[in-house]
């Protein structure tokens, strides 16, 4: 068997497996919101702890196969996310809080990534979301801060964060900006059911429902973006030893 056949082989089953843990994700994200829809705890706690796990296994695996690397704070993220979301589910205010902090970790992590990877480079555009999700963060914690009591602080420091995700997901193209905003209204209907405003009907639901698609399309979009980068800086090493090449050679005189 040649080594170009073999190489094939293994980034084949790679494809699978990446595939394969996708299935899973969506197999099981289905699950936890159908266990939401009927209230059924035994299955919504068994689903929601390997949410984000699967999620990082497949984007680590799905950039394996396509013969590069995840972003490296990409699995941090979602996997800080994962902890997070098992401490929000022991349903005590100590674990409150360090899920939260584990969630605001996450979100470190992907303003670290996304700025990495040029999210800031259109000064405008920046400026201009910005200025938009300073608006509505601004009006929101004005409406929920008197309702918040001791949570107050947390939240408000909390949602900084998630707001500038929000903002520099918003640099890498559209994927991740929808995420980004996704995550952000998924953590408002958070804070509104800690201060205790008049739930939506099937709340719940729509809290996962937008967090699951949150996450997938940063992670999509983040792992988007890595390739783009790759492609476009090996075609910039390519182009330099070009020129390199072209210039030991010894380029034709000019008039």
């Amino acid at each position: 068997m040649s080594i170009r056949t073999t190489t094939r082989a293994v980034l084949g089953g790679r494809l699978r497996s990446a595939t394969g843990l996708l299935t899973g994700f969506a197999a099981t994200s289905a699950a936890h919101l159908g266990a939401l829809l009927t209230d059924t705890p035994v299955l919504r706690h068994a689903t929601k702890p390997a949410l984000m796990p699967l999620l990082a296994a497949h984007s680590v695996t799905a950039a394996t196969a396509a013969g590069r690397e995840a972003p490296k704070l990409l699995t941090p993220a979602l996997l800080l996310s994962g902890g997070g979301d098992v401490l929000l589910q022991l349903g005590n205010d100590t674990a409150f809080l360090a899920g939260m902090s584990s969630f605001a970790a996450a979100h470190v992590c992907y303003v670290t990534m996304f700025v990495r990877r040029g999210a800031l480079t259109d000064r405008r555009r920046t400026l201009v979301v910005a200025a938009a999700y300073a608006t509505a963060w601004a009006a929101m914690m004005a409406r929920l801060w008197p309702d918040l009591g001791d949570l107050q602080a947390p939240v408000a420091g909390y949602s900084l964060l998630l707001a500038s995700t929000a903002v520099t997901s918003a640099g890498l193209g559209w994927r991740t900006g929808l995420g980004g905003a996704l995550f952000l209204l998924s953590d408002t209907l958070i804070a509104t059911k800690l201060a205790k405003w008049r739930e939506l009907p099937g709340h719940e639901v729509w809290i996962m429902a937008t967090y699951i698609l949150a996450q997938y399309l940063l992670a999509s979009g983040a792992l988007r973006a890595h390739a783009s980068a790759d492609v476009d800086d090996a075609a910039g090493a390519a182009g330099v030893a070009g020129a390199r090449g072209y210039l030991a050679a010894g380029a034709p005189a000019t008039a």
